[in-house]
């Protein structure tokens, strides 16, 4: 990415700024709203420093933050999936510093389960884990954990809804999605989940548990399901 002078990137800003006020006048104001300025430079940088781009892809992800009620989100609003286990935000970060979305494939039933409320849920966990970037860092770290999964937790239509979500209203905070020892039965999900990834799939690392334990975490910060 080019270097730009403080200078330049506040008038980029601005510039943003204006024509989401004059075009787009409707979309709400204050946090993660259009004169967010740390949302804009995101994007802005996201978008190659187009003006035109940036708005574009902001003012669809505001007025998506808006209509999902992203906002609204709460532990209490999700608790009941929530405490099924079947996702959460790890308490320690990884050894990049990065904070730690787990999804443990295994207890996700989408032929029991409301596909509305496991969204909820998932743009939650999202927005918990951003909550936790340090300073200087950017991305999380997204764990799917595969030991144990069947065919009746295989959910191609919350897979793409992950992929936009991260594509579309979150670009460039996923670091790295590690799917940790996929099963033989996986291989056709995956196969008609790569092709959606596009420039995603270069982030995407197939490992075991054990090069999980090793590469990613101390002994004292492994997530609990993955110690020895």
């Amino acid at each position: 990415m080019p270097f730009i002078p403080a200078r330049a990137l506040w008038l980029l800003v601005l510039e943003v700024k204006e024509k989401l006020e004059t075009e787009h006048s409707d979309l709400p104001i204050g946090e993660n709203g259009r004169d967010d300025d740390d949302l804009i430079l995101w994007f802005l940088k996201d978008r190659k420093f187009s003006v035109e781009d940036a708005v574009f892809k902001l003012r669809k992800a505001i007025k998506w933050r808006k209509e999902f009620g992203v906002s609204e989100l709460t532990e209490e609003s999700v608790r009941n999936f929530y405490e099924t286990g079947k996702a959460y935000v790890h308490d320690f970060l990884d050894g990049q510093g990065r904070p730690v979305l787990v999804v443990v494939a295994s207890k996700h039933f989408p032929g029991r389960q409301d596909s509305s409320e496991n969204e909820k849920l998932c743009v939650f966990l999202i927005e918990k884990a951003l909550c936790k970037l340090p300073k200087g860092k950017e991305e999380i770290l997204t764990i799917i954990d595969l030991r144990g999964f069947q065919t009746e937790n295989g959910d191609i239509s919350f897979l793409r809804f992950l992929i936009d979500v991260f594509y579309y209203y979150y670009p460039k905070r996923l670091g790295q999605v590690l799917f940790v020892d996929a099963p033989f039965v996986f291989q056709p999900v995956w196969q008609l989940v790569r092709p959606w990834l596009k420039s995603y799939a270069s982030l995407v690392r197939f490992c075991d548990a054990e090069t999980l334990r090793k590469e990613y975490f101390t002994e004292a910060t492994v997530p609990t399901s993955f110690k020895d």
